[in-house]
């Protein structure tokens, strides 16, 4: 199943998809990640593509995020890894939030959205 940009077209315009297993809240996550800024870039995470998988355990109250990083070696990656899980628990305050860095597939400028296409470039 996935998370495409007809779940959430009115806040979200997206080049890529995430992968999910609940769509209604991939979209409330999506909208709570949306607030996390790449502090180097300026842009949030999810307009940076950096999002690539977010399921829900109901069972257990379990949140997996998936996510990667503009670059292995970023420095500010915990920064953003914390920041990613605290606007999870905002959004999910009774689940346990799992945010694990990934770098395959790595990122690439093809994952930005056309928003954060128009912030990058000056629009």
């Amino acid at each position: 199943m996935e998370c495409n940009e007809n779940a959430f077209a009115q806040t979200f315009d997206h080049v890529n998809t995430v992968i999910t297993n609940n769509e209604d809240k991939c979209a409330i996550a999506l909208g709570s990640l949306h607030n996390v800024i790449d502090p180097e870039i300026g842009l949030n995470i999810v307009d940076l593509g950096l999002v690539y998988q977010i399921d829900f355990d109901d069972d257990s109250k379990t949140c997996f995020v998936s996510m990667t990083l503009t670059t292995q070696f970023c420095p500010m990656g915990d920064s953003i890894r914390d920041n990613a899980t605290r606007a999870m628990q905002q959004a999910f305050p009774d689940h346990t939030i799992n945010v694990d860095l990934v770098f395959d597939p790595p990122w690439s400028t093809e994952r930005v959205s056309e928003q954060g296409r128009k912030y990058l470039n000056g629009e």
